[in-house]
């Protein structure tokens, strides 16, 4: 069977669609780059809608795939909103960009793709990123109630509560996180190498070390049997027959 072969490349070549993207936009630009094959545009917040309907309506990336987040707890705008749009005529991607602050709203784009709804629920959701405009702008992933955003940097890796089923209430219910033990932070580089200190919470750290074996016994000499003497059968008197 001969390999059917496409017209259509698998991915389209960025040379030159970098620059040309950058001139369209003009000011609403912060900054644009080549990253891992694939071109990243940061935007002026404010002028997000307009920058993704223009790449929309006058440079044919019709689909909005996919919407992330980033946390970057040492900035002062934290937050990074990435969207990710498909060019189906050009086969080819973008990455357009935003930065927001805890407190910053970010313009929503449920007016120029549907599907953004629940992309944007999303991002709030784990990070805490508030889309204004969003008509229904509520937690997705998470339990009714939860507190905190889980991929926040800061938000701790066993929670604030756990979930189980209450006997007694038979119901799921909330309780308090309990460990077997203290959670142990491994900093060393290799997860198969052990580190050359004491690790943090690690009771056998203050333990003595262990006294030596004990030598093994002395093997017993081997016990000598007892001989007694074989007493000799009584002669036979003279004139007997047998």
């Amino acid at each position: 069977m001969s390999e059917v072969l496409h017209s259509a490349p698998r991915c389209a070549s960025n040379e030159g669609r970098l620059a040309a993207l950058t001139k369209a936009l003009g000011k609403k630009v912060v900054t644009a780059k080549e990253e891992h094959g694939e071109i990243v545009i940061t935007v002026v917040r404010e002028s997000l809608t307009d920058a993704l309907r223009q790449l929309r309506d006058e440079h044919e990336y019709q689909q909005l795939m996919e919407i992330a987040g980033a946390d970057y707890p040492q900035r002062s705008e934290r937050f990074d909103v990435v969207y990710m749009l498909l060019s189906l005529t050009q086969n080819h991607r973008l990455l357009v960009k935003v930065t927001a602050a805890e407190q910053t709203p970010v313009p929503t784009v449920t007016t120029l793709w549907p599907n953004a709804g629940w992309l944007e629920r999303e991002v709030f959701d784990l990070y805490g990123v508030i889309f204004e405009g969003n008509p229904d702008l509520r937690r997705i992933l998470t339990d009714y109630g939860f507190e905190g955003h889980p991929f926040r940097k800061d938000f701790p890796l066993t929670g604030y509560v756990e979930l189980h089923y209450s006997e007694e209430e038979k119901r799921v219910v909330y309780a308090p996180v309990k460990l077997p033990q203290d959670l142990r932070q491994f900093d060393f580089q290799s997860p198969w190498e052990g580190a050359e200190y004491a690790l943090p919470g690690d009771e056998k750290a203050a333990a003595p070390p262990p006294p030596p074996p004990a030598p093994p016994p002395a093997a017993a000499a081997p016990a000598k049997k007892a001989t007694t003497p074989r007493q000799k059968a009584p002669a036979k008197p003279k004139g007997d027959k047998a």
